[in-house]
């Protein structure tokens, strides 16, 4: 197993007690994030549907299809009893679905009326948790009470062990290394997409000791004037003379990502991009002297503010996000953001994706640190140089 059968049974055992707060009998937990966090169980079969049977007390199950079952003990620490596939005949079909067969695999086990006493958590924001899904759990179960969890796992997850810390720490050395992959690739005349696959080696073949893992989101390269836009992938155009180049990326080791933001200038910048760095720069620091335990996040958010506003700009979008285990198409923990509205205080061990991006009109940049909060300030787990980093044609 990767972590202690300690640390899995306080994992679990953290859940419960927010089901017991939030009135659940049982849980269901399709997010494949989720999944592997309480469970182990990593493999590429979310595009089917796939859960995790929790309920107040006794043994947790996870139902997937069956090729994927017969061999989920491969990851899992789940007892292979508790491992259950459904039918092939199940699959992509328009008028059954799978959550009728695991519906009554739940009946044959009599585990729907102990489950019936309460409310049953669903993971309603989940992004492999569709309408279909929800309504064959509505038809097939009606003696259940079928509310939101509100991200009940992925709250527990946003505080990390020191084993997921070192975890990241890992991911980390890859994220460098991916990075320093793209400036290696940048350079007048490049295609988007060698520049692309250059990072993906990097993140796929790790380092001599350790190994990557393929991450939750693809490398994103806005260029040129089209920097003014977030979450572009890549082409094959070529790099030109002045672009400048923004990389967002992760390094990711068994699952847990530490995403990385830097912008690459061909050339001489221009005065605005210029002062875009400088002001973005400040405001980066500004959050990284306030953090640390027991703070605010809307203070963190606040800091900020203060200091682009000092140079004339604002940012409407938040400011960071928790981060940690990660399937497609997210890195994130969908928990806690960084910005003015957000009710979270910080403690120690939160992990977050601070992502400075500055998208103005036909130009923009971006700057980010993953860090942990420690209680007394921050630590970031990546030392890759910040600014606006000149390519040496």
């Amino acid at each position: 197993m990767l972590f202690t059968t300690e640390e899995y049974a306080a994992r679990l055992a953290a859940v419960r007690l927010r089901m017991a707060e939030q009135g659940l009998s049982a849980l269901l937990v399709t997010d494949p994030a989720n999944i592997y966090y309480l469970t182990g169980y990593n493999a590429w079969s979310f595009y089917t549907p796939q859960l995790v049977f929790v309920p107040a007390e006794g043994d947790m199950i996870l139902f997937s299809r069956q090729m994927d079952a017969s061999g989920a003990f491969r990851t899992s620490w789940l007892a292979p009893e508790s491992i259950v596939g459904y039918p092939e005949s199940y699959v992509h079909r328009p008028h059954i679905h799978p959550f009728d067969w695991v519906a009554f695999a739940l009946r044959e086990r009599h585990l729907i009326a102990p489950a019936a006493k309460g409310c049953v958590g669903l993971e309603m924001d989940s992004h492999f948790f569709a309408p279909k899904a929800y309504r064959a759990l509505v038809n097939a179960i009606p003696e259940w009470t079928l509310v939101d969890s509100f991200e009940l796992v992925n709250w527990v997850r946003s505080i990390k062990s020191p084993a997921e810390i070192q975890l990241m720490h890992k991911a980390a050395v890859i994220t460098n290394s991916a990075m320093a992959a793209a400036e290696e690739a940048i350079r007048p005349g490049a295609r988007k997409c060698d520049i692309a696959a250059a990072i993906t080696e990097a993140q796929i073949r790790g380092t001599e000791e350790f190994g990557g893992d393929y991450t939750a989101i693809v490398p994103l390269l806005p260029t040129g004037e089209s920097a003014d836009t977030p979450h572009l992938t890549w082409s094959e155009d070529r790099l030109e003379e002045g672009e400048p180049v923004v990389v967002e990326l992760a390094g990711a080791y068994q699952r847990y990502h530490v995403p990385l933001n830097r912008t690459f200038s061909l050339g001489e910048p221009s005065a605005e991009l210029s002062r875009l760095a400088d002001a973005t720069g400040e405001g980066l620091n500004a959050m990284l002297d306030v953090i640390r335990a027991d703070v605010p996040v809307r203070e963190v958010a606040a800091v900020w503010n203060r200091t682009i506003f000092e140079y004339g700009y604002e940012k409407d979008s938040r400011l960071g996000y928790s981060i940690g285990v990660g399937f497609p198409p997210d890195w994130g923990e969908r928990t806690i953001s960084i910005r003015s509205e957000e009710e979270s205080i910080l403690a120690e061990n939160m992990t977050f994706h601070l992502i400075c991006g500055m998208w103005m009109d036909n130009y923009g940049y971006g700057l980010s640190e993953s860090i942990r909060v420690t209680a007394t300030g921050v630590e970031t787990f990546t030392t890759y140089k910040r600014g606006l980093l000149p390519i040496n044609s």
